[in-house]
């Protein structure tokens, strides 16, 4: 049997359908944000004077351990579609942050 997974975001803001998911950081610790193009756009001009006057971080302090970025590979599922499958499955999983182990196990069983 073949089985199809839909994952629609949510909008972190409003709890509407959000169209894109937007990485920033701040005090060194990134954030990703699932938002609709209005919110989007707000967030964005919100932080404009700042990334103005802001300075891109160079690659050099990329190895410090303290400043690692992790960041989603295709050698792992996407978290919204573990996060969809799961609720579908009746399982309990948190609506925001750090998906369980448990979770990604058995999904991975389940495909």
């Amino acid at each position: 049997m073949a089985q199809r997974v839909v994952v629609t975001l949510s909008d972190d803001m409003d709890g509407g359908e959000a169209a894109e998911t937007v990485a920033f950081a701040v005090d060194g610790k990134s954030y990703e944000i699932d938002l609709n193009p209005s919110n989007a756009k707000k967030l964005r001009k919100a932080l404009a004077p700042y990334v103005a006057a802001g300075r891109k971080q160079s690659n050099a302090g990329k190895h410090d351990k303290s400043r690692v970025t992790y960041r989603h590979t295709s050698l792992e599922p996407a978290p919204a579609a573990v996060r969809a499958w799961a609720q579908s499955n009746k399982m309990d999983v948190p609506a925001r942050g750090r998906i369980p182990k448990r979770v990604y196990e058995a999904f991975r069983q389940a495909s």
